[in-house]
């Protein structure tokens, strides 16, 4: 069975009692048992339920994997993973890392005694010393966010394996669709299915997937433990965006190639970063272990921060938000919105200047999506 077959298939049973092909959402808090301890399967949501169970099933099979728990969001996810660490224990982590992922370490874990090391993922001599330092944990994003760097997740992850280093892969951007880290020797992959997996802008989620069993138990003790769990609709909803994912990437990953090309090319811009370009610097190792290259190009213009404000809060089929991900092409400002929790010193130290954007290139027509770049950068 391939991708698109099991995306809409497995999990999605039909509803036994009507016959209603869509199963229904479970909105109840707690479960009536026969005896003490005697049900079928469920008894507190905080615990589980039946939408959990069936979006968990989706996710699992489309990463390729064994084992998925879903959590209230994407840093629900990554809180679920970082609270089974202890006092004193070391994480390493790319420097091209997700600002609320690096705000969850630096402003609250830090507090508990777990420290995180940046390092350049890039460079294997580096991560191969830094894990004889036996971390517990390296925690990668590919591509990263928002450079769109691409690091040779194979190669860390037989280090990680080498040292006994549990190794994470966070793989919201290239989705289940363009890339596998299980299959790349990742112990874990988490989700934010807030962004592709939902696809329409409207739910909050996230999801660890696993082919331990051992972690996939720790994952869902956490979850129940700790109240990382979502509600029943919002996993209904991912299931319903599920469906329609590849459909959707194909069309992100169409649009985000014509609308780096188009930028590559301006007067206007700098650098363009987007791992489908010949000119990125990962390209052959983005070919090589990603089946596509996903929606999202980053852009360092030739701009003045307020000529990029006044650019940025223009354009009329991007929308200023932030997220990325969704049906709508979007775009944002890294400085001030979604990496704001990281010092300049430091984003400026790892390449990420105020004059970078992201765009977030969803799946309208393409020409009305290069005609408002072309109009708005004729205005400036």
């Amino acid at each position: 069975m391939k991708f698109s077959t099991k995306a809409i298939h497995v999990g999605q049973i039909p509803d036994p009692g009507t016959g209603a092909i869509i199963p229904p959402i479970y909105m109840t808090s707690t479960y009536v048992q026969e005896a003490p301890d005697k049900h079928k399967g469920y008894d507190y949501t905080r615990a589980g339920n039946p939408n959990f169970t069936s979006l968990e099933q989706t996710l699992a099979v489309l990463e390729e994997g064994k084992y998925a728990t879903v959590f209230s969001s994407g840093l629900g996810a990554t809180t679920g993973l970082i609270s089974n660490l202890q006092t004193g224990d070391m994480v390493i982590a790319g420097n091209d890392l997700y600002g609320g992922t690096f705000r969850l370490f630096d402003q609250i874990f830090q507090n508990f005694g777990v420290s995180l090391l940046n390092i350049d993922t890039l460079n294997l001599e580096e991560v191969e010393n830094v894990l004889k330092q036996q971390p517990k944990m390296i925690f990668l994003e590919s591509p990263t966010n928002p450079l769109l760097k691409i690091s040779d997740l194979a190669a860390i992850n037989k280090l990680a394996k080498k040292y006994k280093v549990l190794s994470v892969v966070d793989n919201t951007f290239a989705t289940p669709y363009f890339q596998n880290p299980l299959n790349l020797g990742a112990d874990l992959v988490l989700h934010s299915t807030t962004k592709y997996m939902g696809g329409h802008s409207d739910v909050i989620g996230g999801v660890v997937i696993t082919n331990n069993k051992v972690l996939k138990e720790e994952m869902d003790f956490t979850r129940m433990a700790m109240g990382l769990n979502p509600s029943p609709f919002d996993t209904w909803l991912i299931s319903r965006g599920l469906k329609t994912l590849s459909v959707r990437m194909d069309k992100h990953a169409q649009n985000a190639l014509s609308v780096a090309g188009f930028l590559e090319t301006h007067h206007r811009v700098r650098k363009v970063y987007y791992p489908g370009l010949s000119s990125h610097p990962q390209h052959t190792l983005a070919k090589k272990q990603m089946k596509g290259f996903g929606g999202i190009v980053s852009v360092e213009f030739d701009l003045g921060l307020e000529q990029i404000k006044k650019l940025i809060s223009s354009f009329q089929v991007f929308s200023l938000a932030e997220s990325l991900g969704g049906v709508e092409s979007l775009v944002e400002h890294p400085a001030s919105m979604t990496h704001a929790s990281i010092s300049k010193e430091k984003r400026e130290r790892n390449g990420l200047s105020d004059g970078l954007v992201r765009f977030s290139v969803g799946i309208e027509d393409e020409d009305d999506l290069i005609e408002d770049l072309r109009i708005q950068l004729s205005l400036i």
